[in-house]
């Protein structure tokens, strides 16, 4: 058997490595090796780890979808946690994601204050966001952990996830933003932001909000 150290893998941006028959206390030695500071994620199911190196569309993309969400709460007067890319993991489940971005709502005030999570007193988070552009959400994993609500972007499109008897069910609009019209303003600021640039986007963006908030 060869050994390979993690050291050694060089994955190039916009690619990813899958690893099989990884156990969890591989998993857990592997995300003290690899530590917080990094650009890679991780995402762990059933023994199947994935490590992918996101492009700077991703991350763009991400930073802005996350901005919107963040207006959205601010603009409704919604109170959240935002917790960003924390790496949520249970060894029951074996099964560990870091989303793009993340947000505790109807569970805030359960998570003010803290630094770190363990999801077998925490809560996961309400709402995760995902940027699908070189790899595919671990549904899977996900479904394991019970995130309520789970926002998919790829191919300049918004898929919305609601969590419904442990299993994903695509849905036409958020059930934590009822009467908005999620999918589309998404799809419409994000491809706006490549001409205008993000921060005019996001403040018609916001405009929008405060407009449909009259008519609400």
């Amino acid at each position: 058997m060869v050994t390979l150290q993690l050291r050694q893998l060089d994955i190039p941006l916009g690619q990813r490595v899958l690893l099989h028959d990884v156990s969890w206390s591989e998993f857990e030695a592997i995300l003290v090796e690899m530590g917080e500071a990094r650009s890679a994620r991780l995402a762990y199911s059933q023994g199947t780890l994935e490590i992918r190196m996101p492009l700077p569309e991703h991350e763009v993309d991400k930073e802005l979808i996350g901005d919107m969400v963040k207006i959205l709460l601010e603009e409704l007067e919604i109170d959240c946690e935002c917790f960003g890319s924390t790496t949520f993991k249970r060894e029951t489940q074996k099964s560990g994601v870091e989303p793009d971005q993340c947000f505790y709502i109807e569970n805030h005030q359960q998570m003010r204050g803290k630094r770190r999570v363990d999801l077998t007193v925490d809560p996961p988070p309400d709402l995760a966001i995902e940027i699908d552009v070189t790899s595919k959400t671990q549904l899977d994993a996900y479904q394991a952990l019970q995130v309520p609500e789970l926002w998919r972007y790829e191919n300049n499109k918004l898929q919305i996830n609601v969590l419904q008897d442990g299993r994903y069910v695509a849905f036409p609009s958020s059930p934590i933003f009822p009467g908005l019209p999620i999918v589309e303003m998404i799809a419409e600021f994000v491809a706006q932001s490549t001409s205008l640039g993000r921060s005019a986007s996001l403040r018609n963006f916001r405009d929008r909000i405060r407009r449909l908030e009259k008519l609400l």
